[in-house]
């Protein structure tokens, strides 16, 4: 399969190139989203692609964007790939990795939420007892499910930086109290329902983080990324056990492979052997076909 780190669109303009997706202006109204095979770990974005990877983000990000979409519109346009890209050899390049959606106000802060007590979280935990400024109860252990899922937002960081974690008020100070509310309600509502949904087909959503934006009317859009491998955590069920770190679908693997190196993980960063690209390729695929087959 051939990989696609870099889109090379020359009929539209370039606006931005994030750690994994390409977006080219259409018009006032437009924009294409090209999810390119690029990983990044440690904020920094790997030379080696995994090949299958953007599809298989963009196959999973439309899967959840139809079936949340009774809860919050999402970014999604009418437009076809066709329209957009007349030229044969531009669409085949980012065939099944692109995505047609409106231009939207991106608001601020990313909303994250937590089911289970793991990474920043848990390290959060066990200096205070608590994640992000919610307290909770004593004797929790690594990976334990959580009474209850909590809303955690952090800031929106450039490519390159990390981003912040920021308390409840301060989104209220960000967005104004009624907008901070809304995204908080509909994030833990979104997870809810999609978490209910993984369990039942193998997969626990450990986490996630939600992005939103505003229309032109003001509606709260549900915009970017939604519930794939790179913007969650997920764990196969089988092989949950709470007290130490699960094994993972998600990038954590290359992570982990990353930890064994001598790297400052700082950019540039190293070249990923054949093995590590092809098991981490697999984990992608894997929770792919187990999210999306007939309950």
């Amino acid at each position: 399969m051939q990989s696609l780190h870099t889109s090379h669109i020359k009929s539209l303009p370039l606006i931005h190139k994030g750690k994994v997706r390409d977006i080219y202006d259409i018009d006032d109204r437009h924009m294409l989203i090209v999810t390119t095979d690029r990983i990044s770990a440690f904020d920094v974005i790997m030379p080696t692609p995994i090949s299958g990877k953007g599809r298989i983000l963009n196959d999973v990000t439309n899967f959840w964007l139809d079936k949340l979409a009774h809860i919050l519109p999402n970014q999604k346009s009418q437009l076809s790939l066709n329209e957009v890209l007349p030229d044969e050899k531009e669409r085949a390049e980012v065939a099944n990795h692109a995505m047609v959606v409106r231009k939207l106000k991106a608001l601020p802060v990313e909303a994250i939420v937590r089911g289970y007590l793991i990474g920043s979280g848990w390290k959060d935990y066990q200096t205070n007892g608590s994640v992000c400024g919610i307290t909770l109860p004593v004797g929790l252990k690594q990976a334990d499910r959580l009474p209850q899922a909590i809303y955690t937002p952090s800031t929106k960081a450039s490519v390159g930086a990390h981003d912040e974690n920021i308390n409840y008020t301060q989104t209220e100070e960000l967005l104004g109290e009624e907008l901070a509310a809304k995204i908080r309600d509909t994030s833990l509502k979104l997870y809810q329902e999609a978490a209910d949904y993984a369990l039942e087909r193998g997969i626990i959503i450990a986490d996630t983080k939600f992005e939103f934006g505003l229309d032109e009317d003001g509606e709260l859009t549900l915009i970017d990324e939604v519930l794939t491998p790179d913007s969650s955590r997920f764990w196969p069920v089988d092989d949950y056990q709470p007290g130490c770190s699960p094994v993972s679908f998600d990038k954590q693997f290359v992570r982990d492979y990353l930890e064994t190196l001598d790297w400052d993980k700082t950019a540039p960063g190293p070249e990923l052997p054949d093995e590590i690209v092809k098991k981490t390729a697999e984990k992608y695929e894997q929770a792919k076909q187990l999210l999306l087959q007939p309950g």
